[in-house]
């Protein structure tokens, strides 16, 4: 069995105009939102043993809040990835439990395609920042990996967290 957590990354400031949006950090709410999701994590005794992350500052931001210990591949290959890299790259990972933390619109769009059965969940379909899906797949190598086959353990955004 191989779990996919799939972590967008949490609210970025877009208060300095100058920045490319590659540079972008996280604003006060997207701080203490990486801050709960790690606790949250940690809550659920989900222990993540790779992480794939994307180069952004926002992403990497997010990873570093998060305050989890694993193997860690930062990568421009998740920068705006569709559905098809996102599982190109997936399918790479060696862990058993491993964290993807990348975009929207592409990140969503690969949440709802690896799934079986969508989470009953109001904000599944917009997937806003931090939200975070949990999903166990029944295989023994990433690399055997198939879209919709997800098996859902947890959907959470941050907001259910931090109020």
């Amino acid at each position: 069995m191989r779990r996919l957590v799939l972590m967008r990354h949490a609210k970025s400031s877009w208060g300095d105009p100058t920045l490319d949006d590659h540079d972008r950090p996280l604003n006060k709410r997207g701080k203490q939102s990486a801050k709960a999701l790690g606790d949250w994590l940690r809550s659920q005794t989900i222990v993540v043993d790779e992480a794939l992350v994307s180069s952004s500052v926002r992403t990497v931001e997010t990873m570093q809040r998060l305050k989890v210990d694993c193997d860690r591949q930062v990568t421009d290959q998740l920068y705006h990835a569709g559905p098809t890299q996102m599982l190109k790259v997936l399918k790479r990972a060696t862990g058993q439990t491993v964290l993807m933390l990348a975009h929207n619109p592409g990140i969503a769009s690969f949440a709802h395609q690896m799934m079986a059965e969508h989470p009953d969940h109001p904000r599944f379909e917009d997937y806003p920042t931090g939200a975070t899906l949990v999903a166990r797949f029944d295989i023994d190598d990433w690399g055997a990996l198939t879209p919709g086959t997800g098996r859902l353990e947890a959907f959470v955004i941050p907001r259910e967290l931090t109020e």
